[in-house]
């Protein structure tokens, strides 16, 4: 028995916390604490503490299932024949009907490495533009407001270790206290050293009890609210002009638009007193330093970029952007939500952050790929809409990494679409519920019997490291792709073109993302070893791109795509090649240094567009898309729960944590349950225009009486995506899971 200490991280949220493990009795291991890892120092959530549970073969699939003919169940099969059967089926649709009729859909905790090598799979392999993934649910709004105002994206422009040493944060829809609990320790230094923590969410969530001020806002008026805040900021003379003359375009349109917007009439919208709405803006401005950092709350609403774009205002009208210790920031869900956009799982985008409609970002990658531009498929549909084709323009999927049977909005219709579908194939670690619909399911290894690299909410390429071998019976994702690449591909040896070796996967990746926005070229696993993480963007000039970069293997011999050049689902505005030179975002290395340090840092210079500057971008209020009515009075807004994670595939399985939550609940005010007539605990029926469901009441002073609150973990008739509106933001393609039209009632026996 090896009982080496394996460093590494966890393989849960954005944080990345840094852990050690030690592999014990019983193919398992045991977490220790990581006390050198800056983020976490050494402190752990019950997630992170008892992740080992899950690589019991107990609780996680260890042999091939395939679709019996006979009886209809899924029953363990040999591996060559699983992927026999997932190359038939992909390949017979793609025959009949086109590429485009192959989907492939993916999921923000893959390594950078298998979101990579999954998004070349897709255009190379399929040739279908129909590829995205569910980290489109997480923080798509923020990255494109980050982009219209930046020219790039990284969901914190700044480390974590920033946030107790600035004077103020405004924290808007976030609860960090149960959605990532050691990253509450930077709220709690920043009050010790004597800085403000505002909260702004319409619970008085666990993070709300320990701010300073807590704006309790009705779900889906963040927006007028950040209005409003600019508004009294620009009436009370407190907007930095120097700033804004010297690092700015766009103000005079951005401030007429916030100037609608008067206090009196920001209170009728949001309900939150004009006189909090003053403490708000004299707490946010009399500090040098300020930041304002925004979740899910905010972002998931079908405004969900022009409200992120409004926060982004008031950070660059107060000249909190771009300056140390101040700037706008998202906190970033799923484990590597960040990187797992830049490498090419995403519709619109190709490795690096590139666009996929920039034909010298085509050539490029193209390159490195051995293909010729001209076969890459243009962008394809967004998350949700490719989900809502199924069975109709998409006959056949292959799925990695998600559970949209739970995690989707309106996720019985899609539930129902996914039953249509002609061909299912699903990659998993356990038999999660989207994996039991499937024609054959792969059982993959995860985090702890896998090496890889992920990207943290701050922008810090980490290193995951295996610690023990996977059960037998179980492969990785990259020897799955090499797999189904030998069985799908045109030309001489394209399983060549997939490596299961995950080094010389990033090899190629720093490669492909050379000279793109989100450029890793000057990032090793030699460097990832030794270092806590590299920020990018971090180049390699010697890898940058130009005649000099040698072309990929067997050029020209890539499949031709057959999507159209865009689609519904483009995401027009959600990311595109940054215009400025790398050294707009990135410090050059230091003289007589070949090896650029990263980036922890972004902005102080310029920022990344074509003159430096930052862009006002004018927004104004506007309603949900579906606001109360007769019918459906009350507003539900979904969340977290500390001791679940995302659609609970995972931590269901764990016995400690389902003890701490064992199931779904609907969250009232005392008000609206006394007009319902129920006590603690009664079964409610939340019910929308899209379905119903059912759980125990929770009765709390917690939530505003026109609000209910369900988390979003399980399945079954608790299932709080069951409500949700798939209604689109314009821009990211963000569903509005914030919010949505309900009416609650009692359920008799």
């Amino acid at each position: 028995m090896q009982s080496t200490v394996t460093p590494t991280h966890c393989p849960y949220c954005a944080l990345q916390c840094g852990m050690n493990l030690t592999p014990v009795p019983g193919g398992t291991v045991r977490v220790s604490e990581r006390a050198d890892f800056p983020v976490n120092r050494g402190a752990l959530c019950g997630k992170g503490r008892t992740a080992p549970a899950l690589l019991d073969p107990g609780v996680r699939l260890t042999s091939p299932l395939v679709r019996s003919p006979e009886t209809g169940a899924l029953v363990p099969a040999g591996w060559d024949e699983a992927l026999d059967r997932i190359a038939g089926g992909l390949d017979r649709t793609r025959t009949g009907y086109g590429a485009d009729a192959v989907g492939v859909f993916g999921g923000g905790g893959l390594t950078n490495e298998k979101a990579y090598a999954l998004g070349k799979f897709a255009r190379v392999v399929l040739g279908t533009s129909q590829i995205d993934y569910n980290g489109r649910f997480c923080m798509s709004s923020a990255a494109a407001a980050g982009v219209r105002a930046f020219g790039l994206d990284r969901g914190l422009p700044f480390p974590l270790e920033d946030v107790p040493r600035t004077g103020c944060v405004i924290l808007v829809g976030s609860n960090p206290a149960e959605t990532m609990p050691p990253a509450l320790r930077h709220f709690t230094e920043l009050r010790e050293n004597g800085g403000t923590l505002i909260v702004v969410d319409p619970r008085r969530t666990r993070t709300a009890e320990q701010a300073d001020l807590h704006l309790a806002p009705r779900p889906g008026t963040d927006l007028a609210l950040a209005l409003g805040l600019l508004h009294l900021v620009v009436a009370g003379g407190r907007a930095d002009e120097a700033y804004i003359r010297d690092r700015t375009t766009g103000w005079e349109e951005a401030r007429a638009a916030a100037m609608a917007h008067w206090p009196e009439y920001v209170e009728r919208i949001t309900g939150v007193p004009v006189p909090l709405l003053r403490e708000t803006v004299r707490l946010f401005c009399e500090p040098e330093a300020a930041m304002v950092l925004t979740a899910r709350g905010p972002e998931q609403q079908a405004k969900g970029t022009d409200t992120v774009g409004a926060w982004i205002n008031l950070c660059l009208a107060t000249g909190r952007a771009g300056r140390p210790l101040s700037g706008y920031g998202c906190l970033t869900g799923q484990g590597n939500g960040q990187g797992g956009r830049e490498h090419g799982q995403k519709a619109d985008q190709l490795p690096g952050y590139r666009k996929l409609t920039d034909p010298a970002a085509r050539r490029h990658v193209a390159g490195v790929w051995g293909v010729d531009p001209d076969t890459l498929p243009g962008p394809g549909r967004s998350a949700y809409e490719l989900l809502d084709a199924l069975g109709t323009d998409i006959r056949s999927l292959l799925l990695m990494g998600s559970n949209p049977v739970v995690s989707a909005p309106r996720a019985a219709h899609v539930e129902e679409r996914l039953r249509s579908l002609d061909f299912l194939a699903v990659c998993d670690v356990v038999l999660s519920e989207t994996a039991a619909l499937a024609d054959v399911v792969l059982p993959v290894t995860q985090w702890a019997e896998e090496t890889g690299t992920t990207t943290s909410l701050e922008g810090r390429v980490l290193l995951r490291r295996r610690a023990l071998p996977a059960p037998e019976g179980v492969r990785g994702d990259l020897e799955v792709l090499h797999e189904l690449a030998a069985r799908l591909g045109d030309g001489p040896s394209p399983e060549k073109r997939f490596p299961t070796d995950p080094e010389e996967v990033f090899e190629e990746l720093r490669r492909a993302s050379a000279g793109g926005p989100a450029d890793y070229s000057g990032i090793s696993y030699r460097r990832l070893a030794e270092e806590d993480g590299v920020f990018w963007p971090c180049p390699a000039p010697e890898l940058q791109p130009g005649p000099e970069l040698p072309p990929g293997p067997e050029a020209g011999s890539g499949q031709a795509g057959s999507g159209p050049e865009s689609g519904p689902g483009a995401g027009a505005g959600a990311s595109r090649e940054a215009s400025a030179p790398a050294s707009a975002s990135a410090p050059a290395p230091a003289p007589g240094s070949a090896v650029h340090p990263g980036t922890p840092r972004l902005f102080l210079d310029r920022f990344a567009t074509g003159d430096g500057r930052a862009r006002f971008v004018p927004v104004a209020h506007r309603a949900n898309a579906e606001e109360p009515d007769d019918e459906y009075p009350v507003l539900l807004t979904t969340g977290r729960v500390v001791a679940q994670y995302q659609s609970g595939a995972q931590t269901r399985r764990v016995g400690e944590l389902n003890a701490a939550a064992p199931g779904p609940f609907v969250e009232l005010h005392p008000r609206l349950a006394e007009r319902l007539g129920a006590a603690e605990g009664d079964p409610l029926a939340v019910v929308s225009r899209r379905g119903r469901a059912v759980a125990p009441a929770r009765i709390t002073t917690a939530i505003r009486p026109d609000t209910v609150f369900m988390p979003f973990h399980w399945a079954g008739e608790g299932r709080a995506n069951t409500l949700t509106n798939p209604v689109l933001d314009p821009v990211s393609r963000m569903p509005e899971f914030k919010v949505c039209a309900v009416r609650v009632e009692t359920v008799r026996s």
